[in-house]
């Protein structure tokens, strides 16, 4: 082979080698930008609707490092580009003429004076972590800020460069900067402010907010100088420019919703997250937690949480999840909006609502008010009285226990208990049995998040109900008619709930307010919720650790604030209704009982009013039977007896609840039968007598006094004639009588029992139970 052919072959292989390394280097210089270009992690922010910054968290490694501003301020990005790199705009990433420039100026200056590093090759840096300043690392930033300028456009470029710049101690990027030196955005910078922010990343070490202020200003007013030069501001911006003050220190950021920041950034990560909430109302809110925290916690009560919802939009507009770390260090960091709790009383309007929509309820139904035991239950109201019946609307307004324990019974607690699992009460996720009869009484645990959704589902099931109906669309509230919603918030609407003494306690408010408030057993949750057709509020109040306080009671703890809550809002309310427009069309005129509220019987004074149209399955009202009465009505006779006798409907209820509803002034008991005409009335069909303790029938656990001598057994029972004489007799022995109060205490020994109670006109009364 001739000697051409080798030249040939060797020149061929060092093209093909040459070519193979330019390819890597460009594959290299393809792809040695980092990806993601920056992973570092953000701060948590928490904006308002409006983009107000209510709450932040500093980044997981302690900067103070935030997402990317929607908007920058002309100004800023000018006096960026005036003080970093004046041809940002002309170069390809690498100013030649500037590293010219820099060379010589170190040079003559004997040490390193100025970088010549552009804007692209800063970022470069940055994206590598601010590596030393070796050749070798100035020759990397060289080539990827070339590759930089490839991926993306000036515009962009800049941007990155602002949000990732050093700006003094632990805060990096423009975002964090402009809210800790000035306390808002970087949209909409002064003149003073845009540059002395553009000369921070210069120097963050030396010039920073609070020191070095000579320093600092000297800096700020040659870069305005610059500005005016180059056209940028006239000379009168300038003069008013340069007298603006410096930012003395950082400033500290708002701690508006520190729980809601928590929730949020635990769910979706750190970084920028909007909300609903109204960043004025969230302030004004927080302001009175913070007066009604200082009310309470002179009873050790240190706990609070709010929140407070639109009706129209169903969105949350203030979300306070307790009171502040700043003003309390007991458990302040717990969020009560999402902990479970036990409601007390809140589940009672629940119930209603279904009984209501079920047919099993009108909302003057009498329920039972007396002395109850329930197997091993036994309830008792809250201020220990009973009214013997009471309506049902009554009672929920009342808050009694013992009525709603019936009327749970009746309904049917895994009815109920399925009923509050459809509409979000989560943490009710054991069995029905578990609760038993006692979930109506707070034997179960829900969130303040799930009862404030539930009755704000109310409130806009009114609210929208003509329009649904008017588009055909459903206007059932998962599962709940329309009709029986409307005539629940009736029932709540009163402006006075009775305390732990029973008195009453009246709130004013302009417009009504459909409310509930609820307290746990030992006094450990304290909670009011109420709406209008603008607002619902919902409000707990008690120790995060569990810890029980006298005083802790729904009305005078939470309820108070609640009312406080609307008082603010009406306000912004003037526009919205002042009462929800009842749903006609799921509603129908009933003819009730004028007493006793139930379905009206044969001989009942009968009242017309609404229910929800729904098929009734309540038994007609029985508590008017005709009784004859001598003229006077002194004596109860009969036409065999007394022809001259008057047969009339009278108001009677059972001998149990009788004792206790004696108390209305319009109630009268039957007369006792006349004389004369007892044997005549023997077989009458009423009882005029009932036993009130022991209720039920069972056994009896006879009690140990400190010296191991058994406690006499209590007996107590009931006579529909305040004036009747009882005669008591155990196992066929003559006790004695009682007249007025018919009470007992007798000395058993252990085994199985009679007990015979008997009046003057042979009416007779047989319990058997047994004494363990």
């Amino acid at each position: 082979m001739d000697s051409s052919g080798k030249l040939f072959r060797f020149c061929l292989r060092k093209r093909s080698l040459f070519v193979v390394l330019l390819l890597s280097l460009f594959g290299w210089w393809w792809q040695c930008l980092p990806t993601p270009l920056f992973s570092a992690p953000l701060a948590t922010e928490l904006l308002a609707a409006d983009g107000t910054l209510l709450s932040a968290r500093v980044a997981a490694d302690g900067q103070w490092r935030m997402a990317a501003a929607d908007s920058i301020s002309p100004r800023l990005l000018a006096a960026v580009v005036a003080f970093e790199d004046r041809r940002f705009y002309r170069h390809p990433g690498v100013d030649l003429r500037a590293i010219v420039r820099a060379l010589i100026t170190n040079h003559r200056a004997g040490r390193t004076v100025s970088g010549g590093s552009t804007l692209s090759m800063q970022l470069a840096r940055m994206a590598r972590g601010n590596p030393p300043r070796t050749v070798w690392n100035k020759l990397r930033e060289v080539v990827l800020a070339t590759r930089l300028e490839l991926a993306y456009s000036k515009p962009e470029l800049l941007r990155l460069w602002l949000d990732h710049a050093p700006f003094g101690g632990n805060t990096v990027g423009v975002s964090a900067a402009s809210l800790r030196y000035f306390g808002r955005g970087p949209a909409s910078l002064s003149w003073a402010e845009a540059a002395a922010l553009a000369v921070l990343p210069n120097s963050p070490g030396l010039i920073h907010p609070g020191r070095n202020q000579d320093a600092l200003r000297q800096k700020r007013d040659r870069l305005l100088r610059t500005l005016s030069e180059t056209g940028h501001l006239s000379s009168g911006d300038l003069t008013l420019a340069v007298l603006e003050p410096l930012p003395q220190q950082a400033r500290p950021l708002p701690t508006a919703a520190p729980h809601l920041l928590q929730r949020r950034s635990a769910a979706e990560g750190s970084g920028r997250h909007r909300t609903t909430l109204d960043a004025e109302l969230q302030e004004e809110v927080g302001q009175l937690l913070l007066r009604h925290h200082h009310r309470l916690r002179q009873n050790h009560i240190y706990n609070l949480a709010v929140l407070v919802s639109e009706v129209g939009s169903g969105k949350v507009v203030a979300y306070h999840g307790n009171v502040p770390a700043s003003v309390t260090t007991q458990a302040a960091d717990v969020d009560i909006v999402t902990a479970p709790r036990s409601p007390g009383s809140l589940l009672k309007p629940l119930l209603y609502a279904e009984a209501l929509d079920a047919g099993q309820l009108l909302p003057r139904a009498f329920l039972p008010d007396v002395p109850s035991r329930f197997a091993s239950f036994v309830p008792t109201n809250f201020y220990d009285a009973y009214d013997g019946a009471v309506p049902a609307d009554a009672a929920l307004a009342r808050s009694l226990n013992i009525p709603f324990v019936y009327l749970l019974r009746d309904f049917g607690v895994a009815r109920f208990h399925e009923r509050l699992q459809r509409n979000g009460f989560r943490q009710l996720s054991r069995p029905a049995g578990h609760y038993g009869l006692s979930l109506i009484l707070g034997g179960g645990e829900v969130t303040l998040e799930e009862v404030h959704h539930y009755y704000l589902g109310l409130a806009r099931q009114q609210l929208y109900y003509h329009g649904r109906l008017q588009s055909n669309q459903a206007t059932d509230y998962r599962g709940l008619s329309a009709g029986s919603g409307y005539l629940t918030l009736e029932a709540l609407r009163k402006l006075s709930r009775p305390d732990s003494e029973g008195n009453y306690r009246a709130f004013s408010n302009s417009r009504p307010v459909a409310w509930k408030t609820g307290t746990s057993f030992g006094y450990r949750d304290a909670w009011a919720v109420g709406t209008t057709p603008a607002y619902t509020v919902s409000v707990w109040v008690g120790n995060a650790d569990g810890a029980g306080r006298p005083g802790l009671v729904g009305v005078q703890a939470a309820a108070p604030l609640l009312f406080d809550i609307f008082r603010a809002l009406e306000v912004r309310s003037t526009a919205a209704a002042t009462w929800f427009d009842p749903p006609l069309d799921d509603l129908r005129r009933q003819a009730s009982c004028r007493v006793s509220g139930s379905p009206a019987g044969q001989d009942c004074p009968v009242l017309e009013e609404w229910a929800p149209r729904v098929p009734l399955h309540l038994p007609a009202c029985t508590h008017h039977p005709l009784v004859t009465v001598l003229p006077d009505s002194s004596w109860r006779s009969d036409l065999r007896c007394h022809p001259a006798a008057l047969t009339t409907p009278w108001f009677v209820l059972p001998p149990l609840q009788a004792h206790f509803y004696r108390r209305h002034s319009h109630y009268r008991s039957l007369p006792p039968v006349a004389a004369d005409c007892a044997s005549a009335l023997a077989a009458t069909s009423f009882s005029p007598m009932q036993l009130i303790y022991p209720a039920g029938r069972g056994s009896l656990l006879a009690a140990r006094n400190w010296t191991g001598g058994l406690e006499p057994l209590y007996f107590a029972a009931s006579h529909h004639d305040p004036e009747a004489e009882v005669y008591w007799h155990v196992d066929g022995g003559y006790l004695g009588s009682t007249r007025h109060y018919h009470e007992m205490t007798l000395e058993l020994p252990p085994g199985s029992h009679s007990l015979t109670l008997t009046d003057r006109y042979g009416n007779s009364m047989h319990r058997r139970f047994t004494v363990d």
